[in-house]
């Protein structure tokens, strides 16, 4: 796009290791946020004296700031400074993680988990590019794919840390674990992160691009995070999917007249990113269903405890911290659609097949195998992306792609939640789960197929000329 970027310190300095540090500490600590709290919510609503139903909007304002943010985050980044946006995220974040520990209302515990949400927002995408532009391209993948492993590692802590902390000193202590990890990352952020930017573009913020995007994507995450609850014909649910739509609308038509736009569409006339955007939100929707179902297998239909239940996800979770590395050192070998297209493929059988087994000793090991899959296609395809655009955008992009990913999960959730309702008075509810994960493995091993297709006719055409 001819754009260029401040040059960032050797990857091999200090300098470039402390910013790797801070970048996955602070990734770490928000994993773990994330996977931790779906197991305590029970805890929640029994401290706080409120339903099931009422506490699961800790989850939902939080999915609701982080989902609507993830665009602006990304490109406020690249416009105004990585470096500062980065700190005000952290800062954000660890505020709010006392705020959450804190609260002595719902009330007031949704308002910080909203606050928590937006740091982690302007967190996620912002850390992608300050890596992208730290680490020259020699060493990027593998930078990136490392500070996934790590951040992963908090994927695979946090539902054992949600059920250890609710069974035991209180849910409390996950938001006091997250306050000192985010408080240290913040401190070395500020000590070694270098600032970069995009400097082809004016220090000027697309406000109207923002408000839009922020609106279309708000209502509809909040019509799909409570349209179970509400009814999907309900008023209120019908209203917020047509602000989204006239919203999303707006926001298109004024990306396109915009002088510096917050999303350059013509981001997407490269079909290797669209591709690797595609199977990367597939695989995170059946990253978010399998989880989701597992959960309630083993807590439902098992009786396992909420800590047994989180022991039992330590292995899986094991396999998508070790997607990172992997998918980084597959990049080197493998073209990126083929690198997805293979995590689909193992994704797809993965959870077909976790819906024809029951003992344990098939269970785990099927469920481990699935989580391979997932987490290698939603993983890497943060990664991959990274490739395909100049490092000046990369906020972008990579805000884009984490859009895509968080937005299409909870719509994943939600269409599994009332399939669930539909299925179970008739089949019963293991039957309906299972039903649920062959059709999700269906669809992501066809279009792990579709991806190699559409790949290989783009190359033919390539060959054969116009």
């Amino acid at each position: 796009m001819g754009s260029t970027s401040v040059p960032a310190p050797p990857a091999s300095s200090r300098r470039g290791a402390g910013a790797f540090a801070a970048v996955a500490i602070a990734l770490f600590a928000i994993q773990v946020d994330f996977f931790a709290l779906n197991l305590a919510i029970p805890g929640i609503a029994r401290e706080l004296g409120v339903t099931v139903t009422a506490a699961q909007w800790t989850l939902s304002s939080y999915m609701l700031a982080v989902g609507c943010l993830f665009i602006v985050g990304g490109r406020l980044g690249d416009l105004l400074g990585r470096r500062p946006v980065l700190l005000t995220g952290i800062g954000l974040f660890a505020a709010a993680s006392v705020g959450c520990a804190l609260a002595p209302t719902l009330g007031v515990l949704v308002v910080a988990r909203v606050v928590q949400g937006a740091g982690a927002a302007l967190v996620f995408p912002v850390s992608v590019s300050v890596i992208s532009n730290t680490f020259p391209e020699a060493t990027r993948a593998r930078a990136l794919g490392a500070v996934f492993a790590l951040a992963n590692v908090g994927t695979a802590l946090g539902p054992f840390v949600g059920g250890g902390f609710t069974d035991g000193p209180g849910w409390r202590w996950i938001f006091w674990l997250l306050a000192p990890l985010s408080a240290l990352a913040l401190l070395i952020a500020v000590r070694y992160v270098p600032d970069s930017r995009d400097e082809s573009a004016p220090r000027q913020v697309d406000l109207p691009g923002c408000l839009a995007v922020v609106a279309s994507l708000a209502a509809l995450t909040l019509a799909v995070e409570r349209g179970s609850a509400w009814g999907w014909d309900h008023p209120r649910t019908l209203v917020l999917y047509a602000v989204a739509v006239l919203a999303g609308a707006a926001f298109v038509r004024r990306e396109r007249t915009c002088a510096h736009p917050l999303v350059d569409f013509r981001l997407f006339r490269n079909v290797s990113f669209d591709l690797v955007t595609v199977m990367g939100s597939v695989c995170n929707m059946g990253y978010a269903v399998t989880v989701f179902l597992a959960t309630l297998q083993l807590q439902q239909t098992r009786g396992l405890s909420a800590l047994l239940a989180g022991t039992v996800f330590l292995a899986p979770a094991l396999m998508v911290a070790c997607s990172g590395p992997l998918g980084a050192w597959l990049s080197t070998r493998l073209r990126a659609t083929t690198v997805m297209a293979l995590a689909g493929a193992v994704a797809g059988t993965g959870m077909i097949g976790l819906s024809l087994v029951w003992a344990w000793w098939l269970y785990l090991p099927v469920f481990t195998w699935c989580a391979l899959g997932l987490g290698l296609g939603w993983t890497f395809s943060s990664v991959a992306t990274q490739a395909v655009v100049p490092p000046a955008r990369a906020g972008e992009a990579s805000g884009v792609v984490l859009t895509a990913l968080v937005t299409l999960g909870a719509i994943a959730l939600a269409a599994a939640a009332a399939a669930i309702t539909a299925l179970t008075p008739e089949t019963g509810p293991e039957a309906a789960y299972d039903a649920i994960l062959r059709v999700g493995g269906a669809v992501i091993a066809g279009a792990s197929v579709l991806v190699v297709l559409v790949h290989r006719r783009l190359e033919a055409r390539a060959a054969t000329g116009p």
